[in-house]
């Protein structure tokens, strides 16, 4: 499915773009993300939408078969966002332990209080931040766009799976391109 419409009341999410996946996740794809993800906060910034930028502090507990990235947690310096967002004074930061946002954060709430009805997704990694906080989204009712030029994952194949089977069930797709031009008509 292709992008249709944005509602209202839509908000931007950006998760885990924080200097701390530099490391993780080096190279230009990764570069090309920041830089697509900089451009849809620039852009919901100017159309006053909010911008919820969400990082992550730790994992949640639990045995796993894959050795974890981040068990005890990064330093303070490696917790902020990419300059490439641009981070602003306006915009809401949410801190997680866990794969998506909703769970171990307030951000539902500050959804609601905002009256948002939709979210776009952006951020690192596919199959585990963007998708699982997809889920959550739609599960609590949200309307969910994911913004597919500003998400990776560093498995390849797990990206185009999540791209081709998972994301068409939970919302919608298109680029930030797509995502801003909606912007720029409906305003």
């Amino acid at each position: 499915m292709s992008l249709t419409t944005l509602d209202p009341k839509t908000a931007l999410v950006v998760l885990d773009l924080q200097e701390a996946i530099r490391a993780f996740a080096p190279g230009d794809a990764t570069s090309a993300v920041f830089k697509a993800a900089g451009t849809l906060t620039a852009a919901f910034r100017k159309h006053n939408l909010p911008v919820i930028l969400v990082n992550v502090s730790g994992t949640a507990p639990g045995r796993t078969e894959t050795p974890r990235g981040v068990s005890g947690g990064f330093p303070p310096e490696a917790m902020t966002f990419v300059t490439e967002l641009g981070q602003q004074p306006s915009d809401i930061v949410v801190t997680k332990t866990s794969w998506g946002a909703f769970p171990t954060t307030d951000i539902e709430q500050k959804l609601r209080n905002l009256g948002v009805t939709q979210v776009v997704l952006a951020g690192i990694s596919t199959t585990s931040a963007v998708e699982s906080t997809a889920r959550q989204a739609y599960e609590a009712g949200f309307n969910v766009t994911l913004a597919l030029d500003a998400m990776l994952d560093t498995n390849p194949e797990a990206h185009a799976a999540a791209v081709k089977f998972t994301f068409p069930r939970l919302g919608e797709t298109g680029s930030s391109a797509d995502i801003i031009a909606l912007l720029d008509q409906n305003r």
